[in-house]
């Protein structure tokens, strides 16, 4: 079981970081490894979006090039500049950071997550960007896109009970490939903002929609979402749960998990049902026979599977 959870891990990881190598936004911010430019960038993201930010993210550091020329601006001059972004608090806050990493911590910005955090303005996420996008360290955190696409790949449908972030930190703790944190979170986060959008997620070219449990929840609730989500158009909405049924590990969630395992097979393989089995649970044995021959009758009965002499396919 151990090793074959750890081969789905292996696959997610590579599909994310392989999409990300190919998709990703050249953002001035993700060129630099300087602490204080990644904490000038991250303290202007905070509810703002990316392109408002470039160009004051480029005129900021202009200005004040160094944690000292922060430190010593007048405020005045900090809040001017920041005119535009909005929540000009944070502003000030970045000044009164800067120092405090000037006098107490000799210019440098602190490299801890746990000092980070007693900066002013600096939360949970922003000090665990800063050490993982400045510092290269296995860092994990919740942004609004991180939290959306670990909620939806690790938990399901959006209609489930919002689960807290100490639980999303839990999965996204499991998800993050060792050494590769740098990359790994810029990828989620890049996952979040052009794919796993809030409204009308583009499904249908996600690298990891095969392991996402929101998606194998659509599909099944409403099988009309089969077709639409194998097309390149949005999805207006995703169908709601039954209610009081408990969906992770449910026979629902077990009809989603067998569409998304043959969806990613070639046009007309057959998948033989021992091995769909060792697909949706490493403890798969012949006692589960009856089981999964069930699931797979309702299927090919509701017109989403063909079941042949060799196993099931998907309809051609």
């Amino acid at each position: 079981m151990i090793i074959d959870r750890n081969l789905m891990l292996a696959a997610l990881r590579s599909a994310l970081l392989e999409w990300f190598a190919g998709n990703a936004r050249d953002l001035p911010w993700r060129r630099t490894r300087d602490p204080y430019a990644i904490m000038v960038a991250e303290i202007m993201l905070q509810q703002t979006q990316v392109d408002r930010v470039i160009p004051k993210y480029h005129a900021f550091l202009a200005t004040f090039p160094t944690l000292k020329a922060l430190a010593s601006a007048p405020t005045a001059e900090v809040i001017r500049l920041w005119a535009g972004l909005g929540y000009n608090r944070r502003a000030v806050n970045l000044q009164r950071a800067a120092q405090i990493i000037v006098e107490q911590y000799g210019g440098k910005v602190p490299d801890s997550v746990a000092v980070l955090r007693t900066l002013p303005g600096i939360g949970p996420y922003t000090a665990g960007a800063i050490a993982c996008f400045a510092f290269e360290q296995d860092v994990v955190f919740l942004d609004t896109n991180i939290r959306r696409v670990v909620r939806r790949l690790c938990v399901g449908s959006d209609l489930l009970p919002t689960p807290s972030d100490a639980v999303l930190l839990v999965h996204a703790e499991t998800l993050l490939p060792v050494g590769q944190g740098w990359m790994w979170n810029q990828a989620i986060m890049e996952l979040g903002a052009l794919i796993c959008t809030t409204s009308n997620p583009a499904c249908w070219r996600c690298p990891l929609r095969q392991y996402c449990r929101a998606y194998a929840d659509a599909i099944v609730a409403d099988g009309d979402l089969v077709n639409t989500m194998m097309s390149p158009v949005p999805l207006k909405r995703v169908a709601e749960s039954r209610s009081g049924e408990t969906f992770v590990g449910s026979r629902r969630w077990y009809r989603g998990r067998i569409i998304a395992v043959l969806r990613d097979l070639p046009v007309g393989d057959v998948l033989p049902l021992a091995e769909l089995g060792q697909r949706l649970r490493p403890d798969f044995t012949a006692d589960h026979e009856d089981w999964l021959q069930g699931l797979v009758t309702d299927l090919a009965r509701d017109g989403l599977l063909i079941i042949t002499d060799q196993g099931v396919r998907l309809p051609e």
